[in-house]
């Protein structure tokens, strides 16, 4: 018996191109959120035609209360709001998921994909793990693997399906649209990546076994670059936090989750900043 878990952005989504699809005020929300919705539940059709006795989809959007609960499949069960101590990867710990599918996922911040950012766009230029520079989806990636868990597939634009694949080979891709500029992307049809979703989580999960967990080595070595020097100034008060310049802190630790969990409250302490 082998379940999924199922993480659901909304910035490579197919269709979704600007923040007024992405934010709660946006006029095109309503809309984006259907489109998460959909190729959401493209996935958790593919995971069950693999095989999976299990679903646990997460919202990963922004507040993470974006997708339709009405309108998600009857099997899956759905975890939504924030704070959760996993964020991403709320759910991974469940007992039975055997692999991860993200959906919907960005590239990370500065690199030319469609809605580029890492964590939150306000506060982080960037994320570096041990030296390198970190998207959403390694960050997911190393939770997994700190579960032991593999991420079997990845659904997203051009850039962030490469970004993926040169960090978890073998790992299976939708590329559901290409970037243009980081506003303007050219899109397959919502039914077409919803197709081409099905197909890539299905496939991804059958082949769970023979995709290896991604993690980082230990020590760990957590560093951000914030938006400005007021950031680093707060982030400053947390213990075993080094700010090494005006706008870079650091952390470091000997497990991954003890520094994703520093880093989780960096970014929220960082954002009280204005």
């Amino acid at each position: 018996m082998a379940g999924a878990l199922i993480s659901v952005d909304m910035e490579g989504v197919a269709g979704v191109v600007h923040g007024d699809h992405t934010r709660r005020d946006g006029v095109d929300y309503g809309l984006a959120r259907a489109l998460m919705t959909a190729e959401a539940n493209a996935a958790i059709e593919g995971a069950l035609a693999s095989g999976a006795d299990q679903v646990v989809v997460n919202d990963a959007h922004g507040t993470m209360r974006n997708l339709l609960p009405a309108e998600l499949h009857q099997k899956a069960d759905v975890v939504t709001g924030s704070p959760k101590p996993l964020v991403m990867m709320e759910g991974v710990d469940v007992p039975g998921v055997a692999a991860v599918m993200c959906v919907g996922y960005h590239a990370r911040a500065g690199t030319r994909g469609v809605l580029d950012h890492t964590i939150n766009s306000r506060v982080v230029r960037e994320v570096r793990i041990n030296g390198e520079p970190a998207s959403e989806f390694d960050l997911s990636a190393g939770i997994a693997g700190a579960y032991n868990i593999p991420v079997v597939m990845i659904a997203g634009d051009d850039v962030a399906v490469a970004q993926a694949k040169e960090r978890v080979p073998g790992i299976e891709v939708a590329m559901v649209k290409r970037a243009i500029h980081r506003t303007a992307a050219r899109h397959l049809s919502p039914e077409a990546s919803c197709t081409l979703i099905k197909i890539a989580a299905r496939n991804g999960f059958q082949r769970r076994e023979l995709i290896e967990p991604f993690t980082y080595p230990s020590p760990v070595t957590v560093s951000v670059t914030w938006q400005s020097s007021g950031m680093t100034d707060a982030v400053a008060f947390m213990p075993r936090v080094e700010r090494v310049d005006a706008v870079i802190s650091e952390y470091r630790c000997d497990d991954f989750l003890e520094a994703f969990q520093a880093l989780t409250a960096m970014v929220m302490l960082a954002g009280t900043v204005r």
